[in-house]
C-alpha cells in the first residue's frame, strides 16, 4: 500500500467532482503520479481539466472527503488500493477504463487469483439458485475465486457457493463498500467481509444509485478469467457483464433452460451468439485449463458437478414422474396424469409443501428436484 502522502494525492483527484476518469488519466499521462499532478501549476492543468473540476479540487468538501477515507481505512479489514500499487488486480490494468482507487474490505489477496465470474436473475427460481451455489462451490473447491454483484438471487447463491471453497468470493458493489446493499443481503455481505472480498470503485458513503450497477458490471467481468451466466431474461443486467466480459476478451458460458421459461430467453440468446454452452462444472474449467488445479478431477473423476436434474420420482408420486422440469399448468397435468383436478391441486400442494415444486406467476408449476 502507498504511503499516507501519497494515498492521499490519489483521492484527492479520485473525490474531486467533475475530474472524470477519463480527464484523470489525461492528467496522469501528462505530470505523472498523483503528487506531480497536485503541484504542477493550476494554469498548466487546466489545459487538461475543466475550470469546476480545479476550482472543486481545492475545495474544502474534497479535503474532507479524504479525511474520511483515510480514518475509514485506519480500521482493521479495509483498504484502499491504487493503480500504483502491487495488489492492484493485473487484469484489470487489460480493460479500457480502469478505476484509478478501489476500496476494500476484506481479503486483498484475491484480487490477483483465478477468477470467474458468476452471474444471473435477481428473480432466479429455485432451481437457478441451487445450480448457482454449486456451480460456485465446485468453481472454489477448484481453486477458483467466484466474482458477483452481490445481488439478490443468482449473484447471492454464487458468492454462498464460493464462501464454501478454499476460492472464496468477492463482490463488486455498485455502492460504496461501507453501504450495505441490498439490505436483504446484508448478512452475507459481512461474510463476504470477513472471509472473502468486498470492492467498490465508488467513493464511501455512495448511495444505490441507478446508473452505477452497470458501470460496475465491467468490474466483475474484468476482475475474471471468464463468466457464466445462469438464467437470465433478454432485458437481464447479466448480459451487460456477458458483453463486457466478450469485449474485455474473456471466455463466456452460459447455463441452457427451458425453452418456456423467460429466465433462459437470454442464455440462450448469448448460445446463440457464441457463448459457451455449460451444463457441468467441468464444461467450464475445461476451457479455463491454465487456471485448472491438477487436483481437480475429471468428468471421469468423481467430484466433477453437474447441473442440478433432479431425482427419480417413485410410483408413489405419480404427478412428478409425469411433470419434467418444465413449468406448466394445472390443466396440463391433469392431462399428463388422468388425474381429476381437485386430486393434482391436492397433489402440488403436498408436493410444495414438501419443496419438490415451485408456484410460478400465470399458475405455473415447475419441478425442483
Amino acid at each position: 500500500m502507498m504511503s499516507d502522502p501519497g494515498l492521499a494525492s490519489w483521492l484527492q483527484l479520485t473525490l474531486a467532482p467533475g475530474l472524470g476518469a477519463a480527464m484523470l488519466r489525461r492528467l496522469l499521462a501528462q505530470f505523472g503520479l498523483p503528487e506531480k499532478v497536485l503541484a504542477a501549476s493550476r494554469a498548466d492543468l487546466a489545459r487538461y481539466a475543466s475550470a469546476e473540476a480545479l476550482q472543486a479540487l481545492d475545495s474544502d468538501a474534497v479535503a474532507k472527503a479524504v479525511d474520511r477515507a483515510l480514518a475509514w481505512l485506519a480500521q482493521p479489514g479495509n483498504a484502499i488500493v491504487t493503480l500504483a500499487d502491487a495488489a492492484y488486480p493485473k487484469l484489470l490494468l487489460e480493460i479500457s477504463d480502469p478505476p484509478a482507487v478501489l476500496y476494500c474490505r476484506g481479503r486483498t489477496d484475491l484480487l490477483n487469483r483465478p477468477a470467474l465470474a458468476l452471474v444471473g436473475s435477481r428473480n432466479a427460481t429455485a432451481q437457478g439458485n441451487s445450480n448457482a451455489e454449486q456451480f460456485a462451490r465446485s468453481f472454489s473447491t477448484a481453486g477458483l475465486t467466484i466474482v458477483s454483484g452481490l445481488a439478490q438471487g443468482i449473484d447471492a447463491a454464487a458468492h454462498r457457493g464460493g464462501l464454501a471453497g478454499e476460492g472464496s468470493t468477492i463482490a463488486v458493489l455498485g455502492t460504496g463498500v461501507d453501504i450495505a446493499y441490498p439490505q436483504v443481503n446484508a448478512a452475507l455481505g459481512a461474510e463476504i467481509a470477513a472471509n472473502g472480498l468486498l470492492l467498490s470503485e465508488f467513493p464511501l458513503g455512495t448511495k444505490a444509485l441507478a446508473h452505477n450497477f452497470p458501470r460496475r458490471n465491467r468490474l466483475i467481468s474484468g476482475l475474471a478469467q471468464g463468466c457464466l451466466v445462469i438464467e437470465a431474461a433478454l432485458a437481464s443486467g447479466s448480459l451487460i457483464t456477458a458483453r463486457a466480459a466478450a469485449e474485455q476478451g474473456r471466455e463466456v458460458f452460459a447455463v441452457p433452460g427451458s425453452i418456456h421459461s423467460p429466465l433462459s430467453k437470454g442464455c440462450h440468446a448469448l448460445i446463440k451468439s457464441g457463448a459457451k454452452l455449460a451444463e457441468s462444472a467441468e464444461d467450464v474449467l475445461s476451457e479455463l485449463s491454465a487456471f485448472r488445479r491438477s487436483g481437480f478431477a475429471s468428468s471421469s473423476g468423481a467430484t466433477s458437478v453437474t447441473m442440478s436434474s433432479g431425482t427419480t420420482a417413485g410410483p408413489e408420486e405419480p404427478l412428478l414422474a409425469c411433470m419434467g422440469f418444465d413449468p406448466a399448468d394445472v390443466d396440463s397435468l391433469c392431462a399428463r396424469a388422468g388425474l381429476p383436478a381437485e386430486r393434482v391441486s391436492a397433489e402440488l400442494l403436498r408436493l410444495e409443501l414438501a419443496g419438490r415444486v415451485t408456484v410460478l406467476p400465470g399458475g405455473l408449476y415447475q419441478r425442483l428436484n
